[in-house]
This record gives structure tokens, C-alpha cells and sequence, in this order.
């Protein structure tokens, strides 16, 4: 912890965040956080939530409370960098080790709820130089054609993945190749033109940006 403006129980004169007068700041790798929602202030509003990972069920705001982390107001320029995002991570990964009773991680650009367990493992191997946890920071849904599309990969690189017809109707290939290129995406960033790779079975494929339409779609070259 590296500044609680109001020490003990008193609320902050003036709220940093809007509705949350109970709220700490702390400090990783020269990066600082805000953690708000916490007591004796209200929680931090439920969020909405649409997919889940690693989790028996939606947890639900009757059966729970939600705090929330964020990068602090020094950062706000920085957006969703990397650096700072991976330090955010970072620091969920700690409070998730120390408070046992944390039912859930929420990764808000995407609308998932990700069991603890789970979500401290990928992220801790993607921090280490692993994959990226593509299933929860990401996730994917059927497109009423039968395409498959990513949500939330656009926070990380400004647009979203599309496996094409036929290419996404084998919904389990479609999903597997649709990690393994949001892994590439995050790494590389999105093409500025047509970009052609090997999928691991060998197939060449074609990945064509449209940024009027904000995606990147792939099919069989």
C-alpha cells in the first residue's frame, strides 16, 4: 500500500472515483493502482457480465460484492498500454493469492468472469513470458452467419478477430486457431494490410483489417 489519503474509517472529502469514498492506492513496479469498493464505503456497482471461465456459475450481486482496481489518475494517459495493464494483472494476481475468499476475477472489455485459480495461473504465465490468457481476457461468440468473433481483443489492439465461413465450422478448431491468433495479435499488433500466416495444421490463411468495419477476418488463402 502506497497512500490511503484517509486513514481509519473516514471517507475521502472529495471522491476520486464517482460513488466510492473508501478507496487506497497500491504500488507495483512504480506503477500505482486504485482499489475502491471497499469497506466501510459501499461496493463498486455490479458489473455486467457474459461469460464465464473456470466457474460453476455467474456469480451474481445477491451472492457477492464487488470491489474494483484500476490504474490511478496519473495513468489514465497511458490507456490500455500494455505495461500498465500487465502491471494491473500483476496486482490482481497478488490480491487473488492473499484474500481466499475472492470469488471471481471480472475482466470488464470483455465481459468475463474468470475463477480465481485459473486466472492467476494464465496471467501469471503470460507476466512470465507465456501465452496470452486469450480465454478470459478475450472470449468468443457465434456470429449469426456461423462466424466466430472475439470480445474484447479490441481493447487490446483496436479491433476484433473474425474466423469466416467455413473456416469457423468446426466450433472447437475455430476457437483453438482463434487463441492462438488473438496470442499473435497482442504480440504483433494489428496489420495495417493483408498478412498471411501458417495455421498449426499447416493451412494458409489470410488476415485482411477492415478498420471501417473494426475487425480482422480470416479465411483459407
Amino acid at each position: 500500500m502506497s497512500h490511503d489519503p484517509v486513514p481509519g474509517d473516514s471517507p475521502h472529502p472529495e471522491a476520486l472515483w464517482p460513488g466510492q469514498l473508501h478507496w487506497i492506492e497500491l504500488l507495483r513496479d512504480g506503477l500505482t493502482f486504485d482499489l475502491s469498493g471497499l469497506v466501510p464505503g459501499r461496493a463498486a456497482p455490479f458489473p455486467d457480465l457474459a461469460h464465464r471461465f473456470d466457474l460453476p456459475a455467474m456469480p451474481v450481486s445477491e451472492a457477492c460484492e464487488a470491489v474494483v482496481l484500476r490504474p490511478g489518475p496519473h495513468l489514465a494517459a497511458g490507456g490500455n498500454s500494455q505495461p500498465v495493464m500487465r502491471g494491473l494483472l500483476a496486482v490482481a494476481c497478488d490480491l487473488v493469492r492473499q484474500f481466499e475468499d475472492c470469488i471471481a476475477i471480472v475482466w470488464g472489455p470483455a465481459g468475463t468472469a474468470i475463477g480465481p485459480r485459473f486466472f492467476e495461473s494464465v496471467v501469471s504465465a503470460w507476466l512470465d513470458g507465456g501465452p496470452f490468457p486469450a480465454l478470459g481476457l478475450t472470449a468468443f461468440v457465434e456470429a449469426p452467419d456461423g462466424a466466430l468473433e472475439s470480445i474484447g481483443l479490441g481493447f487490446w489492439i483496436g479491433q476484433e478477430l473474425r474466423i469466416e465461413p467455413p473456416l469457423s465450422a468446426d466450433r472447437i478448431a475455430a476457437t483453438r486457431l482463434g487463441i492462438r491468433l488473438v496470442n499473435h495479435l497482442v504480440i504483433t499488433g494489428a496489420p495495417a494490410e493483408d498478412d498471411r500466416i501458417i495455421a498449426p495444421d499447416g493451412t494458409r490463411l489470410v488476415l485482411r483489417p477492415s478498420r471501417s468495419r473494426g475487425v480482422i477476418s480470416v479465411w483459407r488463402e
